[in-house]
C-alpha cells in the first residue's frame, strides 16, 4: 500500500504509528493479564498452554473454566507435544485416638496432596501433628479439610449454622492446622471441605460465601479445591481466590455432575481397574459416566481417592500407575 508513496505520506503513517497503533497495542498487552482473573476467572493455565498459545476450542485445547457443563469445548483434553499434569489428593489425618481409620502412611507415598482434617469430624492433635510432619518429608502438599463441629457424626451430616459462625469456624480450623505445618516445616496449601459441608456448598450459596469468607479473611492466596460448577468455586472466584475443581475416582456421579449420596446404590466404587479407567478418561476426554450410564462433562485440576474408603491403597497406586503409564504427570496444583 505503502510502496511508491511519497516521502511525507511515509512520514505521517510512522508517526500514526508510534503515536496511536503501537500505544494501543501496548495498553492491550498489559490490560489482559491485569483482567485475567476477571476474564478467565480463577483457573490457572499451564505455561506450555499460554506459551504454545493454544486457543480456546481448538481440537488441541486443554482450556476450562472450572464448571461441568459444556467443558473442555473440544473432544480431547490432550495437546500434542505436552505434558498432562493432574493432582493426586486424598483426605487423611482421620484418626482419633486409638481409633484409627485407614492408611496414612501408605496413602502418603501415593498421593501429591493431603487433605488433612482440623479436629472438628476428625484428627486428634497428635495425629494432624504427625501426619504434617509425614507430608512434609514426602514432599506432600497440605491442605486444610474443613468441616462443621460434627465428631460424633464424622462431618457428615448437615449444620445450619449462621453464616459468621460458619467463617469463624474456617478461620479456627486453619490456625489450628497451619500451627501443625508450621512446627513440621510446611504450611497449609489449600482448603477444601469436608463431607456434609462440601455437599452442601454445592448448592447452598450462603454457606459457600461463609467457607470462602472465612479462607479470604485469613489468607486470600490460598486455593479453595471443590467440586466443578459448584457455589463454592463460583464464590471463590467472585472473591478472587483460585478455583480448583476436583474429580472423584471413586465416587458414582449423577447426570448433573454432583455426587451420589452414600446411602444410594452406585455411590461408592472399590475396582482399581475400574476406578482407574475413570480417572484416565477424565483427564483425557474431559468424561465420567455418571449412574444412568450417561456421559458427563467433567474438568479438573486435583483427583481424589478417599483414603477412608475399603481398599484405598490398591486403588491409589492403580490410579498413579495408569496415569504414569499413560504419560500423565502427577503434580501438585
Amino acid at each position: 500500500m505503502l510502496v511508491g508513496a511519497a516521502p511525507v505520506r511515509l512520514l505521517v503513517f510512522a508517526g500514526a504509528f508510534n503515536g496511536l497503533i503501537l500505544p494501543i497495542g501496548f495498553t492491550v498487552v498489559l490490560w489482559v493479564p491485569w483482567r485475567r482473573r476477571a476474564l478467565l476467572g480463577g483457573h490457572r493455565f499451564p505455561a506450555w498452554l499460554l506459551g504454545a498459545a493454544c486457543r480456546p476450542g481448538s481440537p488441541h485445547s486443554s482450556w476450562g473454566t472450572g464448571r461441568s457443563t459444556g467443558w473442555p469445548p473440544c473432544e480431547s483434553r490432550r495437546c500434542e507435544g505436552a505434558t498432562m499434569r493432574i493432582d493426586l489428593n486424598s483426605d487423611l489425618g482421620e484418626s482419633f485416638g486409638r481409633w484409627t481409620l485407614g492408611d496414612d502412611d501408605a496413602m502418603l507415598g501415593l498421593v501429591t496432596s493431603a487433605n488433612v482434617a482440623c479436629g472438628f469430624h476428625a484428627g486428634d492433635a497428635t495425629t494432624l501433628r504427625r501426619t504434617c510432619a509425614r507430608a512434609a518429608r514426602g514432599g506432600v502438599a497440605v491442605g486444610a479439610q474443613v468441616s462443621y463441629r460434627d465428631l460424633a457424626g464424622f462431618g457428615r451430616r448437615f449444620v445450619d449454622m449462621d453464616p459468621g459462625e460458619l467463617a469463624d469456624d474456617v478461620v479456627y480450623q486453619l490456625g489450628a492446622l497451619e500451627g501443625m505445618c508450621r512446627v513440621a516445616g510446611t504450611s497449609v496449601r489449600y482448603v477444601k471441605p469436608h463431607g456434609a459441608l462440601y455437599n452442601a456448598v454445592v448448592h447452598h450459596a450462603g454457606q459457600a460465601r461463609a467457607v470462602v469468607a472465612g479462607v479470604r479473611d485469613y489468607d486470600a492466596a490460598l486455593p479453595v479445591l471443590g467440586l466443578p460448577g459448584s457455589e463454592l468455586l463460583r464464590a471463590a472466584e467472585e472473591a478472587g481466590l483460585r478455583a480448583v475443581p476436583e474429580f472423584f475416582v471413586d465416587r458414582g456421579y449423577t447426570p448433573e455432575g454432583t455426587l451420589v449420596p452414600r446411602s444410594e446404590p452406585g455411590a461408592l466404587l472399590h475396582d482399581p481397574d475400574a476406578v482407574t479407567t475413570r480417572a484416565l478418561r477424565m483427564v483425557t476426554d474431559g468424561v465420567v459416566a455418571a449412574v444412568d450410564g450417561s456421559d458427563v462433562r467433567v474438568t479438573a485440576e486435583s483427583v481424589c481417592v478417599h483414603g477412608d474408603s475399603p481398599g484405598a491403597v490398591a486403588m491409589a497406586q492403580a490410579v498413579r500407575h495408569g496415569l504414569g503409564s499413560a504419560g500423565v504427570e502427577l503434580r501438585a496444583f
